[in-house]
């Protein structure tokens, strides 16, 4: 007990560590160590069953954790293929995205060129177990967890696929899955643009994805001609802060300074200037963000904006600007610890608001929000409609996995299109599974309905309101008719998906994108020969 007593103690030393000239602090801390050990031994002395002090420290460190913000975790020597996924993008498994839906858990999405991909794993294929151990009724950290491992060995899963009658087993050999951080690159050329322009979607800032993002540039700018370029951030979290210098230094000065750091300890006040000479120093640009656009992405896109670099599309950023060092402690665990915030060229610090609202789900006024407002704000308020009922019930996803099982090819996502006909035996497969659309406004009226009833409200009335019932009763086929656009978008990058992959699916969205046609919009008067 004597020694559990003290690797708690020394666990919540580290955890706790703060300024030592801090006298008052330091009591402060040394009284709330001293009632934790008391609680700890009275605990294991008089409890009536045997507890297990493993999970007690990590449950006690975690909520205490969670009081100081969401981005400070402890990481016990358990989880260190989580600590190196973070930093590297790197971990052992088998490169697919898995969801959970009614207790079941299915392939969504295999990496190109990865062990699920390259074994026969399709999106869409339920996986029934994994090395003989079940997934019904485990939730997607579960089961992802039995998927990783060390690369080099193997995992068996049985799968479930549709159109074949009976389960079936496939052997995976895990790999060092590596994220590609430039996620997809391309050069558009039409006679609506009468110069080249790039485009890099960038995931990621993990090791080396700055060199990845350059030498895609040089590719796009000296072997294909791009004379202008736009960046999509969007959906990127961020990553390491060093990765970001080094892209905006291939547009900036050397010696500007990009972002600075501060924080209580003067270890963590720091000013990041660009080292190098810029490669493209004069390339128009044009950045792509969203609310999902965090930490890294908020630094490119803000000292970008904050030094007349870039114009920057989309939606104001999440407002991640605290700073995180990864720092050992006790028994090979790992804490990752806010120790400063940022603050950029114009002096604005990107943790401008409370991060607890912001993890209610509260919306953030522009006027005294944190993170990255864009120059040109486009909307992107979700509508719910038919579209939103049939992503939100799967039945894109359902669609285009029978439609893959039925055509063995398709066009190449730059020319492949969603024709009526396709619409036409979509809307066949609803009626197969019965699809049912009711509309907020068709739920609200049935819900009139019955009070009115049931207020005895006279029957002239009661006749009124339900003459209204047949012109407010939804029609999903008229439905999907006005939204067809939308519709032949969502729908075609399910199917590209699963003849393409990724950057199939990218080409082919990026087909339908507002904020990228604008971005095109705005680059055709700036760009250079």
């Amino acid at each position: 007990m004597e020694k559990t007593l003290a690797t708690l103690f020394l666990i919540l030393c580290v955890s706790l560590s703060i300024s030592a000239q801090d006298k008052q602090a330091t009591t402060r801390a040394d009284e709330s160590i001293a009632i934790f050990t008391d609680v700890m031994r009275q605990v294991d002395v008089n409890y009536v069953d045997t507890l297990n002090y493993e999970d007690l420290t990590e449950t006690a460190i975690n909520a205490m954790l969670r009081k100081i913000d969401p981005y400070t975790v402890y990481y016990p020597k358990k989880k260190d293929k989580d600590l190196r996924m973070l930093t590297t993008g790197k971990y052992g498994g088998i490169g697919s995205i898995i969801q959970q839906r009614d207790g079941k858990t299915y392939a969504v999405n295999p990496y190109e060129g990865k062990p699920a991909q390259v074994a026969g794993i399709e999106a869409g294929d339920r996986i029934l177990s994994v090395d003989g151990k079940k997934t019904d009724g485990l939730d997607v950290s579960e089961v992802s967890n039995m998927l990783r491992g060390v690369p080099g060995t193997t995992v068996v899963l049985e799968i479930e696929r549709e159109g074949i009658d009976k389960p079936f087993k496939v052997s995976i050999i895990r790999e060092d899955i590596h994220l590609e951080p430039v996620s997809y690159a391309a050069v558009f050329t039409a006679d609506t643009l009468p110069y080249p322009i790039g485009y890099i979607a960038f995931s990621e800032f993990t090791e080396n994805s700055a060199q990845a993002f350059a030498n895609t540039l040089d590719e796009l700018y000296y072997t294909q001609g791009a004379r202008a370029l736009v960046i999509d951030l969007r959906g990127n979290g961020g990553g390491i802060v060093e990765e970001a210098m080094q892209i905006v230094n291939l547009f900036v000065d050397q010696d500007t300074k990009i972002v600075e750091t501060k924080g209580k300890s003067s270890r963590s006040n720091y000013v990041y200037k660009t080292r190098n000479k810029p490669r493209y120093k004069d390339l128009p640009l044009v950045i792509l963000v969203d609310k999902h656009s965090a930490s890294a992405s908020e630094i490119v896109s803000g000292a970008l904006q904050d030094l007349g670099r870039a114009t920057l599309i989309g939606q104001r950023t999440f407002g991640k600007g605290l700073v995180q060092n990864i720092r050992p402690i006790a028994h090979d665990g790992h804490i990752k610890i806010t120790t400063s915030k940022y603050y950029l060229p114009s002096g604005r610090c990107i943790q401008a608001i409370d991060y607890s609202e912001r993890q209610k789900g509260h919306e953030l006024k522009r006027d005294t929000a944190g993170g990255i407002l864009p120059d040109i704000v486009m909307d992107d308020s979700a509508k719910v409609d038919i579209s939103y009922s049939l992503y939100i019930n799967h039945y894109f996803f359902d669609y285009a996995t029978r439609y893959h099982r039925l055509h063995d090819s398709i066009a190449d996502p730059k020319t492949f299109e969603v024709t009526d006909e396709l619409i036409e035996d979509f809307c066949g497969y609803l009626d197969e599974r019965q699809f049912t659309y009711e509309t907020e406004t068709y739920k609200f009226f049935t819900d009139m309905l019955k009070m009115a009833k049931h207020e005895d409200l006279d029957s002239a009335t009661l006749a009124q309101l339900e003459a209204l019932k047949p012109i407010l009763t939804p029609d999903y086929r008229a439905a999907i008719s006005r939204n067809k656009e939308e519709i032949k978008a969502m729908l075609g990058s399910e199917i590209v998906l699963r003849y393409y992959y990724q950057r199939g699916q990218a080409a082919y969205s990026l087909r339908f994108d507002n904020e990228l046609k604008k971005a095109l919009y705005c680059l055709r008067p700036k760009a250079s020969k």
